[in-house]
C-alpha cells in the first residue's frame, strides 16, 4: 500500500513537471477588420470625381487627351486598390512574451518581427473615413538596428478600441500584458480606454488660440498648394483653366482696372482665404487636444477632427525642449514647444509627432515646459542667455546686403538692353535694404547660449527663432565647424550631436576659446582628446 501511494505521488511530480517543462501555447494569429474593405473601395471615387468634375468644367466636351487621362487614373487606381485589398485579407499580427510579429503577402509572403523592449512609440491615427467605420491604423516604432523599413510596422485597419489597447499593450511592458490576459479571456477584446482612470491634462485646446493660426505661412501656402495641383491637372488635360467660365470672368475683371487697384485687391483676397484655410487647418489639426501625462511616465497627446491622432512619448527618453517662434507667431506674441525626443523617427517624424504645444501663447508653451522638467525647476528654454559677439552681427547685416544686391542685379540685368530696368534696379534695392538691415540685428538679437543645470541651452534663427534646452548626457558628440569667413572672424559653429530630435543642434558663431570651452563644460573630456593644447 505504502508503494503504490509513493508511486502515484512519484506520478503526480513527474506529470507535474512535464507540464511545467512544456511550451507555452502561442498566442493566435489576429486579422485586420473586414471593414477596412469599403476604405480601400473608396479609391476608386477620385476617378469617378474626376470625370464628372472635367464635364462639368469643359460644358460636356471631352477630348482625346481628357479621356486617356481619365483612363489612366481609373486604372491606376483600381490597381491601387486590388493591392489594398489583398494586404487587407492576407494581413495577421500577433503579440507574442518577446515579439509583435507581422505577415503579409499573397504571392511573395512576408513576415516581420520587431522585439518588444525595442519598441519606442505606438501611436494611433485615425482617418476620416476610418473613424466612421470605428478603425484606425496603429504605427509602431522601434529601435532596430538595419534598413529604415525595419524600424517601424503599421497596423492598417484594426478597430479603434483594440488600437488603444495595442498602445497600451506595446509600451506598458510584460506586466501590463500578464494583467489583461488575467482579466480577458478573449485575445481580441479590448478594453474600453474610456473605463479607465482620466488623468489631470497637462494641457488642453483654448479657442483663443485660433487667432494664431493665421500667423502660420500654412494657410496661404496650402491654398497657393491646391491652386497649381487643379492648373496642373487641368493643363495635362490639355485644358486651359484659364478659359473656364468662373476663372475667365475672374481674369476680365482683373484686367479692367489699374494694376496698382488690382495687385492690393488680388493680394488683400488671398489674405483673406488663407486666413480661412489657415483656422480650417487649425481646427483640423487641433480641435480635441490635450496632453495628459499618464502612469508609468507617458506622455500622450491626442488632437484631430477628422483625422484624429493619439501619439506618446515615454518621459524617460525626453532629451530635453524645443521653443519654436516663427516670425509673425513671434510678433502676435505666439511659440510652439516640441519635444527633443529619441524614438520619434526621422526629421520629419519629430516635427509632426514631437509637437506638445501648438501655436499658442508664449506663456502658455513656457508652462507646460515647466509642468514637464523633470526637477520642478522653471523650465531652461526660458533661461538668460550669453549674447555672442559683435563680430556675428556683422555677418548677419552682411548676408542681408549680399541679398539685396543679388535681388538688384537681377532687376538691373535686362537694363542693358532696356534702360527703363536700372531705375527699377535701385527702386528694389532703396525697398529692401532697411529690412535686410533689421532683419540681420534681428538675427544678431536672437544668438544666445548658455549652461543651465544640466542642461545645454542654444538659440538661433530669424525666420524661425529656436530655442532649444538639450539635456547634457544626451550629447553624444561634437561637430565644430569653420567656413572661410568665420575663420576670417575668429568665430565657429559648435553643433551638439544627439540621438534625440533633429540629431544635432547647433550653437552658432562663437569665439574659438568659448565654443571650445562650452563643449569642454557641457560634456567633459568629450572633445578634449581632439584638442591641441599650447
Amino acid at each position: 500500500m505504502t508503494g503504490d501511494v509513493t508511486r502515484e505521488a512519484t506520478d503526480e511530480v513527474i506529470a507535474g513537471a512535464e507540464r511545467a517543462a512544456a511550451p507555452a501555447a502561442e498566442p493566435a494569429w489576429h486579422r485586420l477588420s473586414l471593414r477596412l474593405i469599403p476604405v480601400h473601395l473608396s479609391w476608386l471615387v477620385a476617378p469617378v470625381v474626376s470625370g464628372i468634375g472635367t464635364l462639368i468644367g469643359t460644358g460636356g466636351r471631352l477630348n482625346l487627351q481628357a479621356l486617356l487621362t481619365i483612363a489612366s487614373f481609373t486604372v491606376a487606381f483600381l490597381i491601387v486598390a486590388g493591392i489594398n485589398l489583398t494586404r487587407v485579407l492576407t494581413t495577421g499580427y500577433r503579440i507574442t512574451d518577446a515579439r509583435l510579429e507581422l505577415r503579409s503577402g499573397l504571392l511573395f509572403r512576408s513576415r516581420r518581427s520587431v522585439p518588444l523592449e525595442r519598441i519606442r512609440s505606438a501611436d494611433v491615427t485615425a482617418r476620416p473615413l476610418h473613424r466612421l467605420l470605428g478603425l484606425a491604423t496603429v504605427n509602431v516604432g522601434a529601435a532596430v538596428h538595419g534598413a529604415s523599413a525595419a524600424r517601424s510596422l503599421s497596423l492598417d485597419g484594426v478597430t479603434l478600441a483594440q488600437a488603444h489597447a495595442l498602445q497600451q499593450e506595446l509600451l506598458s511592458g510584460r506586466a501590463a500584458r500578464l494583467a489583461r490576459r488575467s482579466t480577458a479571456a478573449d485575445p481580441d477584446e479590448a478594453l474600453d480606454p474610456a473605463e479607465s482612470s482620466v488623468p489631470a491634462p497637462v494641457a488642453e485646446l483654448s479657442w483663443s488660440w485660433l487667432r494664431y493660426a493665421p500667423l502660420t505661412i500654412w494657410g496661404v501656402g496650402g491654398l497657393l498648394a491646391v491652386l497649381g495641383i487643379c492648373y496642373n491637372t487641368l493643363h495635362e488635360m490639355q485644358i486651359d483653366p484659364l478659359k473656364l467660365g468662373v476663372v475667365h470672368q475672374l481674369v476680365a475683371a482683373f484686367t479692367a482696372v489699374p494694376l496698382w487697384v488690382a495687385v492690393p485687391a488680388l493680394l488683400l483676397v488671398l489674405a483673406a482665404l488663407g486666413t480661412v484655410v489657415a483656422v480650417g487647418q487649425y481646427i483640423e489639426g487641433w480641435y480635441g487636444y490635450r496632453l495628459e501625462r499618464e502612469d508609468g511616465g507617458v506622455l500622450r497627446l491626442r488632437r484631430g477632427l477628422w483625422k484624429h491622432r493619439s501619439v506618446s512619448i515615454e518621459e524617460r527618453r525626453l532629451r530635453g525642449l524645443e521653443l519654436v517662434e516663427s516670425l509673425l507667431l513671434r510678433w502676435g506674441g505666439g511659440a510652439r514647444l516640441y519635444a527633443v525626443a529619441t524614438g520619434l523617427g526621422n526629421a520629419e517624424e519629430n516635427r509632426t509627432r514631437g509637437i506638445l504645444v501648438p501655436p499658442a501663447p508664449r506663456a502658455e508653451a513656457l508652462r507646460v515646459a515647466d509642468e514637464l522638467s523633470p526637477d520642478g525647476q522653471p523650465s531652461p528654454v526660458a533661461a538668460e542667455l550669453t549674447a555672442h559677439p559683435r563680430v556675428a552681427r556683422r555677418r548677419r547685416i552682411n548676408r542681408g546686403l549680399t541679398v539685396v544686391v543679388l535681388a538688384a542685379a537681377v532687376v538691373a540685368l535686362p537694363g542693358i538692353w532696356v534702360p527703363g530696368f536700372l531705375p527699377a534696379a535701385g527702386v528694389v534695392a532703396a525697398v529692401l535694404l532697411p529690412g535686410a538691415v533689421w532683419l540681420g540685428v534681428d538675427a544678431y538679437r536672437a544668438l544666445g547660449h548658455a549652461l543651465v543645470g544640466d542642461h545645454l541651452v542654444a538659440r538661433s534663427g530669424v525666420f524661425a527663432r529656436r530655442t532649444v534646452a538639450l539635456q547634457r548626457t544626451g550629447v553624444i558628440g561634437w561637430t565644430v565647424s569653420r567656413s572661410v569667413f568665420q575663420r576670417r572672424s575668429g568665430l565657429l559653429t559648435l553643433t551638439a550631436t544627439t540621438a534625440a530630435g533633429r540629431g544635432a543642434y547647433r550653437v552658432r558663431d562663437v569665439t574659438l576659446a568659448e565654443g571650445l570651452s562650452l563643449a569642454e563644460q557641457a560634456v567633459p573630456d568629450l572633445l578634449a582628446p581632439f584638442l591641441e593644447r599650447d
